[in-house]
């Protein structure tokens, strides 16, 4: 049986930075557009607060999860135990985004030190928190984080990953915007 709880406890803060990857769920506004699921790896989640999250949002060939957030600022994010005893956990509230060519992002990043460089952080402040039992989801053994992301990552010259995330991540999917265009802010664009 689910239980609901008020804030993040102890246990709860326990069992999330136990676990290896989280997914993020994000959905447009709109009845026809498409309703976004993604994993996400590395150190790249962090409790701000008893009812305050953030994560770091590496980049990649899509950009639903921030056009839905510019869009109506709903997320859902899941942690799942594949050790250990079963159990589901799931965080939701309301999210905004602070890309990496915006005023506030070096700040940001700062929650993230292993990280060097990412598209946005993502925050939340969580509106509801509850967990069920999960005992359908399998044993999985964790092995090692793949290296592929961080690699093509920092082979890439920052003004080319720039131009890239501007021009391939402007939209998702549907067409709403995702990754904007702003002056560039000088000390703020890429973490040092």
């Amino acid at each position: 049986m689910g239980k609901e709880y008020d804030a993040l406890n102890d246990k709860l803060i326990s069992f999330i930075e136990r676990q290896k990857m989280f997914f993020v769920a994000t959905a447009p506004l709109t009845h026809e557009g498409h309703v976004n699921v993604s994993p996400k790896g590395y150190d790249s989640f962090a409790i701000l607060g008893p009812n305050e999250v953030a994560f770091c949002d590496l980049g990649g060939s899509g950009a639903e999860t921030i056009a839905h957030i510019r869009d109506n600022g709903r997320i859902t994010i899941m942690f799942c135990a594949f050790e250990g005893a079963a159990l589901i956990l799931r965080l939701y509230g309301k999210a905004t985004v602070t890309q990496f060519n915006e005023p506030g992002f070096a700040e940001a990043m700062k929650s993230f030190p292993d990280i060097e460089r990412a598209r946005s952080v993502i925050k939340i402040e969580v509106t509801r928190i509850a967990d069920s039992c999960g005992w359908s989801v399998p044993f999985y053994e964790f092995q090692s984080e793949r290296d592929q992301l961080r690699r093509h990552v920092g082979v890439m010259p920052f003004e080319d990953w720039k131009e890239k995330r501007l021009k391939t991540n402007a939209q998702s999917i549907d067409g709403l915007p995702a990754v904007l265009r702003y002056e560039d802010q000088d000390d703020e664009t890429e973490k040092k």
